[in-house]
């Protein structure tokens, strides 16, 4: 292995960027302490994670080092480490599709901020993966960072529900590159769709039958309040994405699965939660004879820990995979950490093929 160190940029430094960077130094300075992460990947460890560079457009966020940028309001996830200077500055991105909601009213743009030219800028800092984590709905800005991140040799970790392993011109691009992608729509370590999605397959296993089944979410995080802006036509930027993701996430295994009565939806934004997330899920179906069976559960969460516990996995991989020089999608990752990847696998075929990918006798 040439190099030992993963130098990361964050698309994004809002909540999850918060968590993640917290989580790696809380644990290079306290290993014993280290948790929520894979130990299958031996190829790197958390040491191993650099951040290098930072990319936002809050005019209070640009021009910090990451290690502050991660407390600047609007951010509200939870503090458990205060990281050292990082040397990794947060240069500022082009405004372009990402503040098209009402996060607008609580992110500030100072237009004397300049955009920096981000394909020299991950270039100049020899970035080996690129976590985008922009606020859902965010299309054109989505594919503008993960084509510049491949085009300045870096691989691409997509965190939001927005296209990029689906997206044939990028798909195209990272394997002419021999530069991985991984994607879209990072699932949470322990989330209610992750629940919802194991409980649902457990119907079928089982032998009962899944009948309908609902999933409400709310929280208040600056993500809530993006996802609950209505759009001019009036539908809500939950729609655009992220509700598909989560519903084909729960139900996409299901033999039955075009005849589930299945509705997941964000429900409210509640600034005083701050960042924990908290879901309802309801299951109904019958078992044998025809009897009626009915699930109930509740849950709260960290948001932003919740989805950085994975995303530390994926940069890992995603080097591993630069070293080999893989380009192109990596699926058994995808299936396994993504909700809305290009094959929908049961989580344990997932984790096999992960596994021997890892052990290199899967090629991706």
């Amino acid at each position: 292995m040439a190099n030992n160190i993963i130098n990361v940029a964050i698309v994004g430094v809002g909540d999850v960027c918060s968590a993640l960077v917290q989580g790696c130094q809380n644990y290079k300075k306290n290993p014993e302490k280290a948790m929520g992460i894979l130990p299958e990947i031996t190829q790197y460890s958390l040491n191993d994670i650099n951040f290098v560079l930072g990319i936002d457009v809050n005019s209070n966020k640009v021009g910090k080092d990451l290690s502050k940028a991660i407390f600047v309001e609007p951010n509200c996830n939870m503090r458990l480490f205060k990281p050292d200077h990082l040397n990794a500055p947060v240069i500022k991105g082009p405004v372009m599709d990402g503040l098209d909601s009402n996060i607008k009213n609580i992110v500030p743009v100072d237009d004397n901020q300049k955009p920096a030219n981000i394909i020299n800028e991950i270039k100049d800092r020899n970035i080996d993966v690129t976590v985008i984590l922009l606020p859902t709905g965010s299309h054109e800005a989505v594919k503008f960072y993960a084509v510049s991140a491949l085009e300045a040799g870096s691989c691409v970790v997509n965190g939001m529900p927005s296209y990029v392993v689906k997206d044939p011109e990028i798909v195209k691009k990272a394997e002419d590159y021999d530069l991985s992608l991984m994607g879209d729509d990072v699932k949470s370590q322990i989330g209610a769709t992750i629940i919802h999605r194991t409980l649902a397959n457990l119907f079928p296993m089982r032998g009962a039958i899944l009948d309908k089944t609902i999933q409400l979410d709310w929280g208040g995080s600056s993500d809530f309040c993006n996802l609950l802006t209505p759009m001019p036509d009036g539908s809500l930027r939950y729609e655009e994405g992220k509700r598909q993701s989560k519903t084909e996430s729960v139900i996409a295994n299901l033999q039955n699965r075009d005849t589930v009565d299945c509705q997941i939806s964000a429900v409210d934004y509640i600034p005083f939660l701050k960042n924990q997330k908290e879901a309802y899920m309801r299951l109904e179906g019958r078992v044998f004879g025809g009897a009626p069976v009915r699930v109930d559960i509740t849950m709260f969460v960290e948001d932003g820990n919740n989805s950085a516990g994975i995303i530390v996995d994926c940069i890992r991989i995603s080097k591993i995979a630069k070293d080999r020089n893989i380009g192109g999608i990596l699926h058994s990752a995808c299936s396994f950490f993504a909700k809305h990847p290009p094959e929908q696998l049961d989580d344990f075929i997932a984790k096999k093929r992960l596994l021997e990918f890892l052990e290199n006798k899967r090629d991706r």
